[in-house]
């Protein structure tokens, strides 16, 4: 069945490489190098596909939200184009729809708490997604997705100006997927024998942001990054940084691995930026 892939970013391009020639067709903003065949779509504009849709297929939706919206503009303008309707609706969410869960882990059980626009407008696109995908007889598989790191992702640059981070002693909790995993995760969500649902994702190494600069430093050959007590970065980071690492909890992936059928392959995050390094 052929896979159609709405956004070629970062995880997106990825999926797209690993596909066989011809299986698979992406949608995008801009036009990009890639394997498989890419057509353009503005989704804060254009108002029809660029191809002519299978009446067999299955779609994996990678875009972000547009700011500064109560709704996903985006996925709804897509929604109206979907004619016929795919059989299957993979949609990437993210675990900040959770919101601050004091450290506990949170299994897909949890009720969504977002504290944030960016993770308000993302339940949101989550409800219009299961609305539509019920309407029209689509299994839809929702993937919450933490922070996502590997090839040009490991924040090098920024060891290297010097900037500070949140000393060990008040960092959370960490939660991450390296890139090559989170796509395994799209594939297994694509095949039709999985069931539908939400899944977390998460590697299950919790080790915080500040030990994972601190291990890419390390790997790198460069100089810790310094780091700063929490009250001082309430002062000194930007209101987006922060929003991310006011918010603790650890991601319980059990589901991920046992119904999803995917087991990390980087479930250490120490090989995984070893793996990311090569790669650069």
């Amino acid at each position: 069945m052929t896979a159609i892939v709405v956004g070629t970013g970062y995880v997106g391009r990825r999926f797209l490489d690993r596909q066989e020639t011809g299986r698979a067709v992406g949608l995008s903003r801009t036009v990009i190098e890639a394997r498989q065949a890419l057509h353009t779509l503005d989704l804060d504009r254009d108002e029809t596909l660029p191809i002519e849709l299978p009446e067999s297929y299955s779609l994996l939706y990678t875009a972000p939200p547009a700011p500064g919206r109560d709704t996903d503009l985006r996925l709804e303008r897509l929604l109206r184009m979907l004619d016929p309707a795919p059989r299957r609706f993979v949609y990437i969410s993210t675990t900040g729809v959770y919101g601050d869960c004091g450290g506990d882990r949170v299994s897909e059980e949890r009720p969504v708490n977002p504290q944030s626009g960016r993770a308000r407008l993302r339940v949101a696109a989550e409800q219009a997604a299961a609305a539509w995908c019920d309407r029209h007889g689509v299994r839809l598989v929702i993937l919450r997705v933490p922070g996502i790191y590997g090839p040009g992702r490991l924040g090098v640059e920024r060891i290297r100006t010097g900037a500070a981070n949140i000393r060990e002693a008040d960092a959370n909790p960490g939660n991450r997927i390296h890139v090559d995993d989170l796509v395994r995760c799209c594939e297994a969500a694509l095949a039709e024998t999985t069931a539908a649902g939400i899944y977390n994702v998460d590697d299950g190494d919790h080790r915080s942001a500040t030990w994972f600069a601190n291990e890419v430093a390390r790997q790198c050959g460069l100089d810790e990054p310094p780091v700063i007590s929490r009250e001082q970065a309430e002062r000194e980071f930007s209101p987006m940084r922060l929003s991310f690492l006011g918010e603790s909890r650890r991601i319980d992936a059990t589901k991920m691995r046992d119904v999803l059928g995917v087991m990390p392959r980087y479930a250490d995050a120490a090989d995984g930026i070893a793996a990311s390094l090569k790669r650069d």
